[in-house]
């Protein structure tokens, strides 16, 4: 972007390039010692994980291997189906439409977003998928209009209404305390949050914890409750994939295509639409008192 890198160090961080965030903004040096640093939480190191697969997240042969594992093949009908979720709730934007992406991962969203004349930021806990998300982000011409940041998404080291728009996917299955999370991506959006969750309804339900990751379900009640507590409004919802991501990934892309039309079509029925694994929220900031 066009002034990140001198902007970003005002707020006490360094662009990635092997640094870390050094805390939240106004703090002084202290900052959160890197060992503590957890992802989308903090605690202390002592204290065992209770989110599965975090050392797994972060191990390098991960971050290599990462979008072949989870969007090749089969897969590959999820990345489209989540790119196209993110492109409509934003939807058109001027060029320098101010986007955070948490969890940015090999930054995905985060590459497409910044081709399409967003000023973005990726931020995510793993230095290895930051690192795969700027060869990526080179691969594609976007280096100069993306900025990669290590830290913690509990505790966004931005001012308050920085970004217009702030997107978080992938990342409420991994939250212990979502509602505080939650209040966190309003602090720092001037208008609105995008983010998925897991449908405590569907199929996911039958084998989440075998995942190496692990998941939270949420019903729409309960995003509900939480959009109020953290004084947002949902301006829209979107419901998919009666077959969960899994079933997907276990398959050839050409097998998996059929699948997929299936699916939709159970999908945009109000049975299919009831037991869909992924939900989409396009929530907007209430007025800030």
């Amino acid at each position: 972007m066009s002034s990140g890198s001198n902007s970003f160090r005002s707020f006490g961080m360094d662009p990635l390039a092997g640094g870390e965030i050094r805390g939240r903004l106004g703090a002084s040096g202290g900052g959160v010692p890197a060992a503590r640093i957890q992802y989308g939480f903090v605690r202390p190191a002592s204290i065992g994980d209770t989110v599965k697969g975090q050392e797994w997240y972060q191990a390098d042969e991960v971050a290599e291997e990462y979008e072949d594992l989870r969007f090749s093949g089969g897969g590959a009908l999820i990345d489209r189906r989540e790119k196209e979720a993110v492109l409509s709730a934003l939807g058109p934007f001027d060029d320098g439409h101010r986007v955070l992406e948490v969890a940015c991962g090999t930054g995905r969203f985060t590459t497409m977003l910044a081709a399409r004349g967003a000023d973005i930021v990726g931020l995510d806990i793993s230095r290895e998928m930051l690192e795969q998300g700027r060869k990526n982000a080179a691969s594609a011409g976007v280096s100069e209009t993306v900025e990669f940041l290590r830290g913690d998404a509990s505790r966004l080291p931005f001012p308050d209404d920085h970004f217009d728009s702030v997107v978080a996917m992938r990342f409420f299955h991994l939250m212990d305390d979502p509602l505080e999370f939650l209040r966190e991506l309003r602090r720092v959006s001037a208008d609105q949050v995008f983010f998925d969750t897991f449908n405590r309804r569907s199929l996911r339900v039958v084998y989440t914890w075998l995942l190496p990751m692990g998941s939270r379900l949420y019903s729409e009640r309960r995003v509900a409750e939480l959009l109020g507590a953290a004084d947002m409004t949902l301006a829209n919802e979107t419901h998919d994939f009666v077959l969960p991501y899994g079933f997907y990934r276990g398959l050839p892309g050409p097998v998996a295509k059929p699948f997929r039309a299936l699916d939709t079509l159970i999908g945009a029925t109000i049975p299919g639409d009831y037991v869909a694994s992924v939900s989409y929220w396009d929530a907007r900031i209430d007025d800030k008192k």
